[in-house]
């Protein structure tokens, strides 16, 4: 998977203050909108897609790690975010620690096939705790992208 075609400097949120994984999430669709030059349409779109897959079951996986991702109607190609939590943020997740690492991945509705083999990446790189560290310790969204390549 090509990190870089999706994933900009822009769409990454360093060391940022939420009290709820809710206003992350808002956060990260308007870094992501802002960084594609979405419309507000689909803006709305895009988190209107992450919240209900969010509400339906959370993404919070295990060993500070979530994944929310959504399928979005009239999304044109996918867009990937992160924010880096040195303190981590509640997120529901499967043991009960705070996320630390979250990635974001919106994806074209009909790409469904790209949103699983996407998942299934992150997954996989995200496993390596020595790649969690450094994305934890990275001070620029530049070099976090950096890491992804």
């Amino acid at each position: 998977m090509d990190f870089p075609a999706h994933f900009r400097p822009a769409t990454v949120l360093l060391s940022p203050q939420f009290k709820s994984k809710w206003d992350l999430l808002d956060a990260m669709v308007d870094a992501a909108a802002n960084a594609w030059e979405l419309s507000a349409e689909l803006r709305t779109e895009c988190q209107r897609s992450l919240i209900a897959r969010e509400e339906s079951v959370s993404t919070g996986m295990e060993a500070g790690i979530a994944v929310p991702h959504a399928a979005v109607e009239g999304l044109s190609k996918m867009i990937i975010g992160m924010a880096i939590l040195p303190d981590g943020l509640e997120f529901e997740s499967l043991d009960g620690l705070p996320s630390k690492v979250v990635v974001m991945i919106l994806v074209p509705r009909s790409e469904k096939l790209a949103h699983l083999q996407t998942l299934t990446e992150v997954a996989r790189r995200l496993s390596d705790s020595a790649f969690r560290q450094s994305l934890l310790q990275a001070s620029s969204g530049q070099q976090v992208v950096d890491l992804w390549t």
